[in-house]
């Protein structure tokens, strides 16, 4: 029983080892499986960040169209994703495909959705003022002239300078 107990946790890292290695495999073979769908036409990411069409898909090797006269070859190992036409017109050209054509949309300020048949009137009649607790000078001149016999509180480094 004392072994077991031992044993266990060198067992429990075998397993994690295992299923680690199984993982990364099945993301290789995914981005193998990705790298060998590019055609001709394609849109891609490189690796670098990098958007450009495939022209021509060697054993090895991609040669890419990244704009108007500039052909690069790349690795095909360097080729990070390979993007349906619509992402790529959408990240390169900025155009947006419309999927959803029937859909309401959001108009671009908040008047509209705020608007109303009633008309708003400015100050309403029947309303009383607020009073929000300020006083005059004129109510306590007592107060006023207390406060006048004081000096002033003197600050750290405000008031003088040494």
């Amino acid at each position: 029983m004392n072994s077991l107990v031992t044993l266990l946790p060198f067992i429990v890292l075998i397993g994690a080892m295992i299923l680690m290695t199984r993982s990364a495999k099945k993301k290789q073979q995914a981005a193998v499986d990705m790298r060998n769908q590019m055609q001709p036409g394609s849109g891609v990411r490189t690796i670098g960040g990098m958007y450009a069409t495939v022209k021509e898909v060697n054993e090895d090797t991609v040669l890419l169209d990244a704009g108007p006269g500039v052909e690069l070859l790349f690795a095909k190992n360097s080729i990070g994703a390979v993007l349906s036409d619509d992402e790529y017109n959408r990240i390169v050209h900025g155009i947006e495909h419309d999927l959803k054509a029937d859909a309401d949309t959001v108009p671009d300020d908040a008047s509209s959705l705020t608007e109303t048949d009633e008309p708003v009137d400015a100050a309403p009649s029947d309303e009383k003022s607020v009073d929000l607790g300020k006083k005059d000078a004129d109510e306590e001149p007592a107060a006023a002239e207390a406060r006048k016999g004081e000096e002033p509180k003197k600050t750290d480094g405000d008031a003088e300078a040494k």
